[in-house]
């Protein structure tokens, strides 16, 4: 029941200001509801994909950062038939406790939106959504950089940083998968 009204507080919020999601409020919702405030309108499939190991490597080397895990999930927002976005869980750690980011693709490949759904750091730690959104519309190139296009936190350098990697570790991976065109286990 409370995550009904929660819910319907985010809805209401997200009618009148948008669609970007305070982080504070992502990490109250499910995956799937997040995943309906960001692609709002669509069907999402939820995707596993694994990545040869050659892929990750190739991963790896285009981001510049590694790829710890062949097995991928992503999310595909669709309407009428058509892929409108691709999402990414990114997971990894900051310090010494774990952050998942949702880190949500327009069709071009160009980040559309991030979302903490998990910080396990002490709060002061977390990324603000001003942060967050200065990502929006990048795409991977050499100035997806801390100090080059993307502004550092005061205080947060271990969350930039680890923010930092897990896009550019996210927009390797989807071109790679964009390039292959692969899907080996939908749900």
């Amino acid at each position: 029941m409370r995550s009904n009204r929660v819910f319907s507080v985010l809805l209401t919020a997200f009618t009148i200001v948008g669609p970007c999601v305070s982080m504070s409020l992502a990490q109250n919702l499910s995956r799937e509801e997040v995943l309906k405030l960001v692609y709002p309108g669509t069907t999402v499939r939820t995707e596993y994909v694994f990545l040869t190991e050659d892929q990750q490597l190739q991963a790896a080397k285009h981001s510049g950062v590694d790829v710890p895990s062949a097995l991928i999930a992503r999310y595909l927002a669709s309407k009428n038939s058509e892929i409108i976005g691709r999402a990414y869980i990114d997971t990894h750690t900051v310090r010494t406790k774990k952050e998942t980011l949702l880190i949500a693709l327009n069709t071009a490949g160009e980040v559309l939106q991030i979302e903490v759904t998990a910080f396990l750091e002490p709060q002061e730690y977390l990324a603000p959504d001003a942060w967050l959104r200065q990502y929006e519309g990048r795409i991977l190139n050499a100035d997806l950089a801390i100090h080059r296009a993307i502004r550092p936190i005061a205080g947060a350098t271990l969350t930039a940083q680890a923010t930092n990697e897990a896009v550019r570790r996210v927009l390797a991976i989807d071109e790679i998968l964009k390039e292959k065109n692969l899907s080996y286990c939908s749900k």
